[in-house]
């Protein structure tokens, strides 16, 4: 009883206040939460973020100390003129009451509507092929801070990827807009989602969407003491039958040096002990045949998508127990501030195959089913720095036998 007073008494105490100083104190207050939150997740980016470091229970605590301040000094000042009128209020008609339900009725039926079930029912086909796709998605929002779901999801259509790995992936904290992306382009894009960690993590975020179901998945955070938490999801994809693991993740930062160890060593477990094929969509922050590289590849047991491409530095497509048919990447033109990898792979019949080890950069003879959609043109040496998605970096190749 003492809090539901307290509350329209802390109301009214503000309405008789200066306004211009009233709102001044309260925008204050509540940027000052905003970028302690910020400070809480980019701590390894600011100042004194030392001290900040995943600790929104400060920000929390000084929220609930605000209300009990707030609560004390209201104790004693109830006033009534301002709510006085609640005291003899009457009910609702019936009528009213049973048009409020209505409309409550009307908007529920929205969440029936999504509901979709059967919008889901993707198979691999004869050719047992799928695509795989990773994207440093920076948050939804493109490089001039504009929100980008709609046309992300028109790009990932237009790339035709079964699996698709976001990363940075993780808007629903305040500064970031509540934003749910995975709930978005999932029902936009017909596909299943897993997120993970959660927000309360302190991590920017891994999303995977699979047009087939997941039907197993882990939500890792990897070690990371010195720099920002590292986010990982291990999920297990029924692709027709055909069970396939994809590893989901975005590594420390390259000056963080023993975290990226201690990362590449959990992460190269997950891909050694993987019983099924893998697939490997990951923010890796090495060269190509650094340390990390090395230690995926050779104790994680996996293969590179095309580990002729030394012009790589963050994001990589390992693979293991597959065959390779392509491998592309696709410029970001400012959707975000990093470019789109894609790699096309085949499942295998059994443990005894070959896997293609012949780089074609012509498309002549490559079957159109194992094709990139040439609504991104060409292939093409070197950066495109053009104001739309295009092929780039010695890209599109094919692999086929030699």
């Amino acid at each position: 009883m003492t809090f539901r007073r307290s509350i329209p008494s802390m109301l009214d105490q503000v309405s008789c206040t200066c306004p211009p100083i009233t709102l001044t104190i309260a925008v204050v207050v509540y940027l000052v939460e905003i970028f302690f939150w910020v400070w809480t997740v980019a701590y390894n980016f600011v100042p004194g973020g030392v001290y900040t470091r995943e600790h929104t229970d400060y920000l929390i605590g000084f929220v609930m100390l605000s209300l009990l301040v707030g609560f004390h000094l209201m104790k004693h000042s109830i006033r009534t003129y301002s709510f006085a009128t609640f005291v003899n209020t009457s009910m609702p008609s019936k009528a009213i009451r049973l048009f409020l339900g209505l409309i409550i009725l009307v908007g529920a039926s929205g969440f029936v509507y999504r509901i979709q079930p059967n919008e889901y029912g993707h198979q691999l086909g004869e050719h047992k092929q799928f695509s795989a796709m990773v994207w440093t998605y920076h948050f939804g929002y493109d490089n001039r801070g504009w929100p980008s779901l709609e046309r992300t999801a028109k790009l990932i259509e237009d790339t035709g990827a079964d699996v698709v790995g976001l990363l940075e992936s993780d808007a629903s904290k305040p500064f970031l807009g509540h934003n749910d992306l995975g709930m978005w382009l999932g029902e936009r894009l017909k596909m299943y989602v897993d997120f993970g960690p959660a927000t309360k993590d302190h991590t920017w975020g891994s999303l995977l969407l699979s047009k087939y179901p997941i039907v197993e998945s882990q939500h890792l955070l990897l070690p990371s003491p010195e720099g920002e938490l590292a986010p990982a999801v291990v999920a297990t994809v029924n692709m027709s039958g055909h069970l396939v693991n994809f590893i989901v993740v975005h590594m420390g930062n390259d000056r963080d040096d023993l975290d990226r160890k201690l990362q590449a060593e959990q992460l190269a477990d997950n891909l050694a002990n993987s019983k099924h094929p893998v697939v490997f969509l990951g923010y890796v922050t090495s060269a190509p045949n650094s340390r990390d590289y090395k230690h995926l590849t050779t104790v994680g047991k996996a293969k590179d998508i095309d580990s002729t491409d030394l012009e790589r530095w963050c994001e990589y497509i390992f693979y293991r127990k597959l065959i390779r048919l392509g491998y592309a990447r696709i410029s970001h033109a400012s959707l975000s501030d990093t470019e789109i990898q894609m790699a096309k792979f085949r499942i295998p019949d059994g443990d005894d195959y070959v896997d293609n080890d012949k780089i074609v950069k012509k498309p002549d003879g490559i079957p159109e089913h194992v094709r990139f959609n040439s609504r991104f043109g060409e292939y093409k040496d070197g950066h495109s720095y053009l104001p739309d998605h295009l092929f780039h970096m010695s890209t599109p190749k094919y692999f086929v036998q030699a």
